[in-house]
């Protein structure tokens, strides 16, 4: 199995979901080596991450990333990536080896009207329905900013930072996690705020060890 070094760069389209979750869902889903941060009294920032990555890209292919917290660790502060799906072993291969993220393979699907849906083994994981909301305005110019993240698995705790480069707009979405999803019990619910990045380009940084703690979580 072949994969580039990072920095990874990466170009084409994301849909961002954000959700207020209560700290006692995200728990489980959490080392307990972090701290998850509280944005509102019990409440934790969730969010998922749908995007695919087109000609341009260091490496072509969909992508599932779901966040259960923001969390804290020796004064870093990010998310931390539960579960990340993709289909293309070069980029599972890449992404568990590089930044200790668990990825895994997975099938996803999509059509004109507005609908994505990931699936794995034919079982469905994931599925999200959106439409421009009426009240979105696009930015024209490519608006830039930057996401924290962790990842770990063995012993190994790292963290890295993601550029973003994108235009934004507001969509309306309705979001599906079927009970037999791995990360049902999470109760995500309906986001609270869902971002449409076009013409986006992503820089996936090298990742710094923070230190050497048991990440071994087996979620169910």
């Amino acid at each position: 199995m072949t994969y580039p070094t990072a920095p990874w760069k990466l170009e084409g389209y994301a849909i961002q979901t954000l959700h207020l979750v209560d700290i006692k869902q995200a728990v489980p889903f959490v080392p307990s080596e972090l701290e998850i941060v509280s944005f509102l009294p019990g409440k934790t920032l969730a969010g998922t991450y749908i995007s695919s990555y087109e000609a341009g890209s260091l490496l072509e292919y969909n992508e599932l990333i779901v966040v259960p917290a923001f969390v804290r660790y020796q004064g870093y502060i990010g998310a931390w990536i539960s579960h990340i799906y993709v289909d293309n072993e070069d980029s599972v291969a890449g992404g568990r080896e590089i930044w200790g993220l668990p990825k895994e393979l997975a099938e996803f699907s999509g059509d004109n009207h507005g609908k994505v849906s990931v699936k794995q083994n034919q079982r469905e994981l994931y599925q999200l329905s959106y439409k421009k909301d009426f009240l979105s305005l696009s930015t024209w110019w490519q608006q830039e900013f930057k996401g924290n993240a962790f990842g770990g698995l063995g012993s190994e705790l790292l963290y890295f930072q993601n550029n973003f480069k994108s235009q934004i707009s507001l969509l309306k979405a309705n979001l599906e996690i079927p009970q037999h999803s791995p990360f049902a019990s999470l109760s995500l619910g309906q986001p609270w705020l869902t971002l449409n990045l076009q013409k986006l380009e992503l820089v996936a940084g090298v990742p710094k060890l923070l230190g050497n703690e048991v990440i071994n979580l087996s979620y169910s």
